[in-house]
């Protein structure tokens, strides 16, 4: 599990050096010049580090439960396989390389962003509360962790779908800073963290 925390923390720090680019540049080039771009792609990258990151603890979970190193949840049982995987498995196939190809296809067409996604992806290796547990670590209230996640989740859409145009304002982009961002960025690590201390 600390593979998946690992990897984060590489994600993230990938994010800070985007950081340390506008902030650089910020300095060293005059307002004409527009450097929010590189504030918007911070907001998309770290959230895909949020993504990738329940995605592994996800996988490498499942996998610990499959070698019964975790209690299998209800969700894990419930977890679908392939014929193909089947056959592997009745052909004595062994180790968990087929389980981990397996996860990471069914996982491949989706996304670990929402409050509610990333609990279910956490319930296919623990039964635990996880907003419960996390705003405990965070020192907040569930609802509060979850509403900032969708929001964020919500403006990595804006930008990633939709330009980051603001329908009310043709042409123009939804407002973006360099502190909002800097909060973003800190908030996902912060939650990363916790959850990786409450289910890992």
């Amino acid at each position: 599990m600390q593979h998946a925390l690992d990897q984060f923390r590489q994600n993230l720090e990938r994010v800070r050096n985007m950081r340390a680019i506008y902030l650089s540049m910020s300095t060293m080039v005059t307002k004409a010049l527009d450097l929010s771009d590189l504030l918007r792609a911070e907001i998309v990258m770290v959230v895909s580090a949020l993504d990738h990151y329940i995605h592994e603890l996800s996988r490498l979970g499942m996998v610990q439960a499959y070698e019964g190193k975790r209690n299998p949840t209800p969700a894990f049982l419930k977890f679908g396989i392939s014929l193909e995987s089947t056959l592997l498995i009745k052909s004595g196939t062994s180790g968990t390389a087929w389980l981990d190809t397996e996860i990471r296809t069914k996982h491949s067409f989706l996304s670990f962003q929402h409050p509610d996604k990333i609990a279910d992806a956490v319930r296919l290796f623990s039964d635990i509360e996880l907003w419960n547990l996390v705003s405990q670590e965070l020192n907040d209230k569930p609802q509060n962790v979850k509403t900032r996640i969708n929001l964020l989740v919500d403006r990595r859409n804006k930008i990633a779908h939709e330009a980051d145009i603001d329908p009310s304002y043709p042409g123009s982009r939804w407002p973006i800073d360099s502190k909002m961002v800097e909060e973003a960025i800190d908030f996902v690590s912060t939650v990363c963290e916790a959850i990786h201390r409450v289910a890992a």
